[in-house]
C-alpha cells in the first residue's frame, strides 16, 4: 500500500464534517453531494474485497428508486450476490473514518479478512443514468486505482447487468458471456422458449407498455428490443428525455399511490409495466373494462410463479424442496393463499433483499418477491443439474417439455 498515494488522494475525496452513514440493505443512499469521499473508499474496499476472495467484485453507482437528487453505491461480490454482511461492517468503518484515521481503518481489514496484499485486484464498475454518476463514478475508479486494483467501467448498465458481467466473468463463462450482448442473447433467447408455452388467445402480436421511470431502464430496452422475438412489441413511456428520474413514476411510484405513472396513458385490458431507476424493480398493472386499476405487485407475482413453478415440479416428477419467502410487509392474504391453497410453505424474514435471498437459497427453488416488485426465483445448483439433465435425456414427452420450461426459467431468472 502506497501510504503517500493514499493520503494525497483521500485528500481530494475529503469527509464532509460530522457525517455519518450505514451500510444498508441496498448499500449507501443519501444526497449525491455527500457521497464523494464514499464512493473513493469504496473503490478502496472493492480492492481489498478482491483481493480476499481472489475474484472480480462489482460497484454499482445508483440510488435506484430514490429521487434524481440522490445517489448511492453497493458491491457485488463474485456471484453476482450481494456484499457479504461480514463485510458490511468494514465498509460503514471505511466510509465513516476521519481522514487521519483511513490508513489504519485499511490495515485492521486486511488483517481481521486475511487479505492477501500481494494478490491481484479486479473490480467491475457501472452506473445509473443521474447527472451525478459519472462524477461519482471517477471518484470509484480513483480508489480502485490508488490500491493498484483494476477496473472495467461498463458505463451505463442496469443494476442486473452489473451482476450478471461479475458472475459470469467470475465463473470463467459458464453463466454466460460478460458482455451486453451476451446479456441480451441469453435472457432473450430464455424468454422467447418461455412464451411458447402460454396461450396467445389468438393474438398475432403482444404488446407491452412500459413505464421505465425516466431511468437506465429506457435505454438498456432499447438495445435489447431487437433481440424479442418479433412478436412481442414493446412501447417505452418515461423514458428520460423530458422528466426527472423517478418523478411521478417508476414501480415505487405504482405500488405506493395505486395508480398509473404520469406519461402513460392505459386502455382497458392493456398490459403494462414499471421499472424502478436502475431496472431492478418490476410491477405489472391493467385497468378492466369498467376502468378499475388493478395492480400486480410483487406478492402476487410471488404466487402466480409459485403456482406455475408447483405444476411443473409436479409434471417432472422430481420431489424438489420449494418455499415462498416473504417479509412482514406481504399481504396476509397472499401467505394464507399460499400455504393453505398453493400448499407451498412461507417463510419469514426480517425486511430487506439481502435476508429474502439468503433464506431462499436454503432451497431446492426460492421464491421471494418484495411487494415493491424486487425479487426473483433461485434454484439450487443440485436443482438446475437436475433439471438441465432431464430437459436433454428424459424419455417421457410431457416430463421432457416441462424440465426445458424450468430450464428456461433457469437461464431468465437467475440473475
Amino acid at each position: 500500500m502506497d501510504c503517500e498515494a493514499l493520503k494525497k488522494y483521500s485528500a481530494l475525496h475529503p469527509k464532509p464534517a460530522g457525517l455519518t452513514l450505514q451500510y444498508g440493505t441496498a448499500g449507501f443512499r443519501t444526497k449525491a453531494e455527500q457521497l464523494d469521499h464514499v464512493m473513493f473508499r469504496m473503490g478502496l474496499l472493492a480492492v481489498l474485497r478482491s483481493k480476499a476472495v481472489s475474484s472480480t467484485i462489482g460497484i454499482m453507482v445508483t440510488a435506484s428508486h430514490n429521487p434524481e437528487e440522490d445517489n448511492g453505491v453497493k458491491l457485488v461480490d463474485p456471484l453476482g450476490e450481494m456484499l457479504h454482511p461480514s463485510w458490511e461492517e468494514y465498509a460503514t468503518q471505511l466510509a465513516n473514518a476521519e481522514e487521519q484515521e483511513l490508513q489504519k481503518i485499511i490495515t485492521e481489514i486486511c488483517q481481521k479478512a486475511a487479505v492477501n496484499q500481494h494478490e491481484e485486484a479486479s473490480v467491475f464498475l457501472g452506473r445509473d443514468t443521474r447527472p451525478s454518476s459519472e462524477k461519482l463514478a471517477q471518484s470509484v475508479r480513483d480508489g480502485v486505482s490508488v490500491l493498484g486494483g483494476r477496473y472495467h467501467d461498463y458505463g451505463l448498465v442496469t443494476t442486473p447487468q452489473l451482476h450478471y458481467m461479475v458472475c459470469c466473468w467470475n465463473t470463467h463463462g459458464q453463466y454466460g458471456k460478460a458482455t451486453l450482448e451476451g446479456y441480451y442473447e441469453k435472457l432473450s433467447k430464455a424468454f422467447t422458449e418461455l412464451i411458447k408455452q402460454s396461450p396467445t388467445s389468438g393474438e398475432s402480436q403482444r404488446h407491452l407498455k412500459i413505464d421505465c421511470a425516466n431511468g437506465i431502464g429506457a435505454l438498456k430496452l432499447s438495445e435489447m428490443e431487437p433481440y424479442f422475438p418479433k412478436e412481442v412489441l414493446i412501447h417505452l413511456y418515461n423514458d428520460g428525455t423530458k422528466e426527472k428520474l423517478n418523478h411521478f413514476c417508476g414501480a415505487d411510484f405504482v405500488k405506493v399511490h395505486q395508480k398509473p405513472p404520469r406519461g402513460l396513458d392505459m386502455k382497458p385490458n392493456e398490459r403494462c409495466c414499471s421499472f424502478d431507476g436502475d431496472a431492478d424493480r418490476i410491477v405489472y398493472y391493467y385497468k378492466d373494462a369498467a376502468g378499475r386499476f388493478h395492480l400486480m405487485d410483487g406478492d402476487k407475482i410471488a404466487t402466480l410463479i409459485s403456482i406455475f413453478l408447483k405444476e411443473l415440479l409436479a409434471k417432472v416428477g422430481e420431489t424438489l424442496r420449494m418455499a415462498v419467502v416473504q417479509t412482514a410487509y406481504a399481504n396476509g392474504s397472499s401467505t394464507r393463499y399460499l400455504e393453505e391453497t398453493v400448499k407451498v410453505p412461507v417463510h419469514c424474514v426480517k425486511t430487506g433483499v439481502k435476508h429474502l435471498h439468503h433464506k431462499a437459497q436454503e432451497f431446492d427453488v426460492g421464491v421471494y418477491f418484495e411487494a415493491n416488485g424486487h425479487g426473483t426465483v433461485l434454484f439450487s445448483k443440485a436443482a438446475e443439474t437436475k433439471i438441465r439433465q432431464l430437459a436433454k435425456e428424459e424419455k417421457d414427452n410431457e416430463k421432457r417439455e416441462a424440465a426445458k420450461v424450468l430450464e428456461n426459467m433457469i437461464d431468465l431468472v437467475n440473475q
